[in-house]
């Protein structure tokens, strides 16, 4: 699974990056785990058969880039959580 934010980094992630790039890299392409990454680095990830976006604040120019680039990474299922009028707002259509 993968789960991208749009806000914050994920307290997972955040801490998986205290121990360097490489290392939190290192995780996602052994794709044995769920992995948390940030709209702005999310491009870098691979396809998962479950992508999450949490729209958890950050400019609406996260959220607009990051659910485009889910649904291209999502193999089976894409779960977007946040706030209905921000996620309808962004994608110009009622969700």
């Amino acid at each position: 699974m993968l789960v991208i934010t749009t806000g914050e980094h994920h307290p997972w992630a955040a801490h998986e990056l205290s121990f360097g790039e490489a290392a939190y890299w290192a995780q996602h392409e052994a794709g044995d785990d769920v992995f948390y990454a940030d709209a702005a680095v999310a491009s870098r990830a691979a396809s998962r058969p479950v992508v999450v976006v949490a729209v958890n604040g950050g400019p609406a120019a996260a959220a607009a880039d990051a659910l485009p680039l889910a649904l291209a990474r999502a193999g089976a299922l894409l779960i977007v959580c946040g706030d209905p009028q921000q996620i309808n707002s962004v994608l110009g259509a009622g969700v």
